[in-house]
């Protein structure tokens, strides 16, 4: 299978720590790269990231992004050790010279430093921001506008969202960058330097949803927690307290709550009597809070298996709410339930959720493998790729580079 992949022959140096570029070195190798992870002699800065693992205290976070990667370890403090990293990333080959780095900063892995190796190499640079001053995703989410949209209708204070999903886009930037910049090298010979600034990646995804045009014309929108914005879709909670979100974003959706409800008939009323047309986005929305009020009492005089069979026989467009131990146990005894979700056995932790490319090729997963363990790879791939021979790399081994 690996070598029917798209990117099958492809060589990368992934040499970036955190989550975007990690994550992009993550999506290429599961598209069939062989992706080169260099991390200083000991691991860079998020070796030791959270969350850890209870059983042996190591990173549950590293190793699950650079799973299916090499690793190499190099004494980046020393001249030699940076040769090194510069002659990996601008080794020769039509599939080779492509480098995913965040090394702001480190003027001799510039891409100028690159360049004067390989004239045609590619370099995607993941940077805090386009100016040159640092950010991550958290620091990038409040300066958006998107933190104080988040959260429920009783406060004012700013809720920052938990996952990282600024650097998740900017990974897959990267990715777009990698592949754009390699289909030109293919076709004209000319290499790359794209940057791609984490604080730019956010500003471009709002704007493109059209929110700041919005609040420069109506002002910052009012929120309403759970609720969604601009048409009908809200929790609701079950005789048994658990929690479904149900959304309404065309007619025959709206229609399909009714059925499953037994509301058709009231909420026809309650639309004349409003005056109010609960067949439009705008209808629903206005009327969000007394739409919720009708349906409550239904969603808790039924069970959680009576309230799912009914909303998917009248094909509502609906999902639960669950917690991440409840999904970690529905996978252990139930795999097939979510084919993209697989079990790796990890070196140095044990067995772990992992998961395959959420992109299917020919109809298959792309199925996972395990980190390595740090370092594990520096001596075959400078043997590989660089030709050293077992008496060069005993003298890096003596001299502390590797």
């Amino acid at each position: 299978m690996s070598q029917s992949k798209p990117l099958a022959g492809v060589r990368i140096v992934e040499f970036a720590s955190f989550v975007a570029g990690p994550s992009a070195g993550l999506a290429l190798s599961q598209l069939g790269a062989e992706v080169i992870r260099v991390d200083p002699l000991g691991g860079n800065a998020d070796y030791r990231r959270w969350p850890l693992s209870n059983r042996t205290g190591e990173s549950l976070y590293w190793h699950s992004l650079n799973r299916g990667k090499k690793s190499v370890a190099l004494n980046l403090r020393e001249a030699a050790g940076r040769e090194l990293l510069l002659r990996l990333a601008t080794a020769p080959g039509p599939d080779a010279g492509i480098v995913v780095d965040n090394a702001v900063g480190r003027n001799w892995f510039s891409y100028d430093a690159l360049r004067a190796l390989r004239d045609d190499v590619i370099s995607v640079r993941v940077e805090g921001r386009a100016d040159g001053g640092p950010a991550v995703d958290y620091t990038v989410n409040g300066g958006s506008g998107v933190a104080n949209m988040t959260g429920p209708a009783y406060t004012d204070a700013p809720v920052n969202h938990v996952l990282p999903a600024w650097d998740f886009l900017c990974g897959q930037e990267v990715v777009s960058g990698v592949l754009a910049a390699l289909r030109r090298r293919d076709r004209t010979g000319v290499g790359a330097l794209i940057q791609v600034a984490l604080s730019d990646v956010a500003m471009a995804t709002v704007a493109d949803l059209g929110w700041y045009s919005e609040a420069a014309e109506r002002g910052d929108r009012a929120r309403h927690g759970n609720h969604l914005y601009g048409s009908f879709g809200v929790d609701l909670v079950t005789g048994e307290g658990d929690h479904i979100m149900i959304v309404t974003l065309t007619p025959r959706q709206w229609q399909a709550v009714g059925t499953a409800t037994g509301t058709t008939e009231v909420f026809a009323a309650l639309a004349a009597s409003l005056g109010a047309d609960f067949g439009t986005d705008e209808g629903r929305y206005a009327h969000r809070e007394v739409i919720e009020a009708v349906l409550k009492p239904w969603f808790a005089a039924h069970t959680t298996a009576e309230v799912e069979a009914a909303l998917t026989a009248a094909g509502v467009l609906w999902g639960p709410y669950k917690s991440a131990s409840e999904v970690a146990a529905e996978f252990a005894a139930h795999p097939e339930h979510e084919p993209v979700l697989t079990a790796v056995e990890q070196p140095g932790i044990g067995g772990v959720i992992s998961s395959s490319s959420p992109m299917r090729i020919d109809e298959e997963y792309s199925g996972s493998a395990p980190a390595a363990v740090l370092g594990a790879d520096t001596e075959p791939v400078l043997a590989e790729v660089l030709g050293l021979d077992d008496a060069e790399l005993g003298r890096l081994r003596d001299t502390g580079v590797i």
